[in-house]
């Protein structure tokens, strides 16, 4: 399934976190690059759900899992997942980026911080 919302494929990634969660010192669990401008929020599972936020906020409905190995997209509007172009790299986080992260900020009870 393709969308008619805007893909930029010639935008790179925000950055190889959680742009909000960084900035408040905040955690993960994994991660989301919006398919229009590159924002880099946490998905729907991690506490603060920052790149549904942003899609609220902007209204970009297309992300990409910024997760290794993956390379699904899903439309916030639609609520289905759909095919997409590859993107600016790099196209995940860090290999050696803890899940959940960022190393040092996630709490030793994350698990049940989880949003199910």
């Amino acid at each position: 399934m393709t969308s008619d919302a805007p893909i930029h494929t010639d935008v790179p990634p925000s950055g190889t976190g959680c742009a909000e969660c960084l900035a408040a010192g905040g955690w993960w669990f994994h991660l989301r690059r919006c398919a229009e401008c590159g924002h880099v929020g946490c998905c729907d599972s991690s506490p603060s759900q920052h790149a549904t936020a942003h899609w609220k906020q902007t209204g970009h409905p297309i992300v990409q899992s910024f997760e290794p190995g993956e390379d699904w997209f899903w439309n916030y509007e639609t609520e289905q997942g759909l095919s997409g172009p590859e993107l600016a790299p790099p196209g995940s986080r860090p290999d050696d980026q803890p899940v959940p992260g960022p190393a040092g900020s996630v709490p030793s009870d994350w698990t049940r911080r989880l949003n199910r």
